[in-house]
């Protein structure tokens, strides 16, 4: 009995392609996950907390920020007016001739400190030593002839008392006696402008100051209706410096004002930085310029050391009062927020907390702070690393022996 065929299977039949590609990917899915646990690893290990020295103290652990700190302390502190001026000196003379000639000598030199009534110019005197000849010689003419006038009028008097002579040739003898008087007195008047003018060729000092750059040299001819000057001296010592304020500051300057308090200014430089000169207020402007709404002060600097020029800018500082007892901080202590300024305060276990304060006024390095206890500690560097409640620690303030001490004998 013939028995049925039996199925076959070729071993290179094609497999079923969906099964083909997932198996094509199983090596990619694996390598993108050994991939992927060494990038995770790599950063863990990145992240992983450090140990720090610890400067060999026992326990470990990260050391604690180092911190300078400074004292509040309780003091007194002015309150300032400041404002831009400019030093105008006292008096500004422009020295000219009254009269004309020819300039013969000049005695100073230029910038030289002269003093009143130092000599400055001499201008040709020979026209006006003359001229006073001459007014001489007319007032001896003329003296000469009113003393023989008088002695007339002596002898028409005795004469009249006898009748010799009618009264009218007396009247007229006492008439020419005034004449001459007259004369006389015309003379002495020309005598005395003679010796004026005679004087105005001898220039002097009319004030204490220093002289500018020469405006002329000896040969030249002046004449009175010169317009340019001579010489410009101008007034050093003691020198004024003008600046203005604003108006809403003029109550409480003139209430100190009123009270013939001497308020005292200071000049500093363009940059503030350096103390020029000291002074003290000398008046104000009699009105508030509406342009600007400030009002001019002028204030009085003795300047000894001629440290204040002419024209020159200036910071003026005008103390309108002092703050007596209150607390002082340096101001690099004081940090600002969104809450407003503060400090942080070193508390005695030697961690730092944030303590606000008001501010009132500031001068120079320290500023006046309200809700701060005078002798408490506070921080002075390191802020940027700080936070509320961080514990720190102080570091030592530096002793200037030490260097010495390092040195020692030579």
């Amino acid at each position: 009995m013939d028995q049925p065929p039996k199925s076959t299977i070729r071993l290179d039949a094609p497999r079923n392609p969906d099964h083909q590609k997932r198996a094509g990917r199983w090596p990619w899915v694996l390598a993108g996950l050994i991939i992927a646990a060494g990038i995770g690893a790599f950063f863990l290990h990145r992240q992983k907390p450090k140990t720090q020295p610890t400067g060999g103290k026992p326990g470990g652990g990260a050391p604690t920020l180092m911190v300078s700190t400074a004292v509040a302390r309780k003091g007194d502190i002015g309150v300032f007016v400041n404002a831009l001026g400019v030093v105008t000196p006292v008096n500004t003379v422009a020295v000219k001739s009254r009269v004309d000639g020819q300039i013969v000598k000049i005695n100073y030199e230029e910038g030289q400190l002269v003093h009143q009534g130092d000599s400055l110019l001499e201008i040709d005197s020979g026209p006006y030593r003359a001229a006073l000849t001459q007014a001489e010689g007319q007032f001896a003419r003329d003296s000469a002839l009113l003393e023989n006038a008088k002695l007339d009028l002596d002898r028409y008097k005795e004469a009249l008392a006898k009748n010799a002579i009618p009264k009218q040739q007396l009247d007229t003898q006492m008439s020419a006696v005034h004449q001459y008087e007259g004369a006389v007195k015309l003379d002495e008047g020309q005598i005395e402008n003679a010796k004026v003018q005679l004087a105005y060729c001898h220039i002097v000092a009319p004030i204490t100051g220093r002289v500018g750059l020469r405006q002329v040299d000896a040969g030249n001819i002046i004449h009175a209706n010169d317009t340019s000057p001579l010489v410009v001296i101008t007034q050093l010592q003691p020198i004024t410096v003008v600046f203005s304020v604003a108006e809403d500051n003029l109550p409480q300057i003139q209430q100190q004002m009123r009270q013939a308090k001497k308020l005292a200014v200071n000049a500093f430089d363009r940059a503030q930085l350096k103390k020029i000169a000291m002074g003290a207020l000398q008046t104000m402007d009699n009105q508030i310029d509406t342009t600007t709404g400030t009002v001019k002060l002028k204030a009085l600097f003795p300047n000894e050391d001629e440290s204040l020029f002419p024209n020159q800018f200036v910071n003026a500082q005008l103390l309108v009062d002092t703050h007596h007892d209150v607390t002082l901080v340096p101001n690099p202590v004081l940090q600002r927020n969104a809450q407003g300024p503060f400090v942080y305060l070193l508390k005695p276990d030697q961690t730092v907390t944030v303590n606000p304060v008001a501010l009132g006024t500031t001068d120079g390095i320290v500023s006046e702070v309200k809700g701060l206890e005078p002798g408490a500690l506070v921080v002075s560097d390191n802020f940027n690393r700080l936070n509320d409640g961080m514990k720190v620690t102080v570091r030592p303030a530096s002793n200037p022996n030490d260097a010495s001490k390092k040195k020692g004998p030579h």
